[in-house]
């Protein structure tokens, strides 16, 4: 009950604390506090699960524990960006802009092209032109002219979604050689090596925490185990006195009984 109520009880505190003297609330009605979007904090309940699930510790914990070497290694993924970015604008600025024209006209499927006597795609139809004028792949997004877009794209094929495409339109616009070694490169250092350490940080904190996990519980049992021991050690130990002393008590009772028969 107390749990329900609790983000009215708050609200009713803020709207207090926002009064002037006067008691008019600080810019009207409007500048009161509202927390009764708390109770959508309710959600969060579920986790409580977390606590006895101890899969879900072991993983959580991983997690939390690899949060700081993932930092590094985004760190190091930035700086692959960035220096691909550098170098593609130095090689690709300005290439995604030509492509075959029926003036003034583009063509159905647009590519980039490269001009006549330069390696690359030509256009092979009659009346078209390889000009410049073209917004580029994507809307314009696909291209090397600045800096952000640059990385955007070097970002694109690192994830490898749709790295091919690009790969095959920079053919088009300036042929084989650059284009596969910058791009090749970029995939198998940038997407195979420093991402998967992504996933090499997490199974080594996950291994990690797993060997904690299962030694806590090799612990607690050896614990209980020694505890039932000891346990039982007493109570061998309280029977063993407990004979010891039965005898005793039968003898006092003897020797009281021989006066008595004598008086008979």
């Amino acid at each position: 009950m107390v749990a329900d109520n609790g983000p009215l009880l708050f609200s009713a505190i803020l709207e207090q604390a926002t009064k002037v003297d006067g008691g008019t609330p600080i810019g009207g009605k409007a500048a009161g506090f509202d927390v009764k979007a708390l109770r959508a904090f309710r959600v969060l309940r579920p986790l409580r699960l977390v606590s006895g699930v101890p899969s879900l510790q072991v993983v959580l914990n991983s997690i939390i524990k690899a949060m700081v070497p993932l930092l590094h290694i985004a760190l190091l993924v930035l700086f692959v960006i960035i220096i691909y970015a550098i170098i593609g604008l130095e090689l690709f600025m300005g290439k995604m802009h030509r492509t075959c024209f029926y003036s003034p006209i583009v063509e159905e499927k647009p590519a980039p092209c490269a001009p006549n006597g330069a390696h690359g795609r030509h256009c092979s139809q009659n009346a078209t032109q390889c000009m410049m004028g073209w917004e580029g792949p994507n809307d314009g997004i696909t291209n090397f002219d600045n800096f952000a877009f640059a990385m955007l794209t070097v970002f694109q094929c690192i994830t490898m979604e749709g790295w091919t495409d690009v790969l095959y339109w920079m053919q088009d616009a300036m042929g084989y050689e650059l284009p596969w070694a910058y791009f090749v490169s970029l995939v198998i250092f940038g997407s195979f090596f420093v991402l998967n350490l992504v996933l090499g940080v997490l199974s080594g904190e996950f291994s990690k925490e797993r060997e904690k996990a299962k030694a806590r519980g090799d612990f607690q049992k050896l614990r209980e185990k020694q505890q039932l021991e000891e346990d039982l050690k007493g109570y061998l130990d309280w029977i063993t006195q407990a004979e010891d002393i039965d005898p005793e008590n039968e003898e006092e009772g003897l020797d009281e009984e021989k006066p008595r028969n004598r008086f008979h």
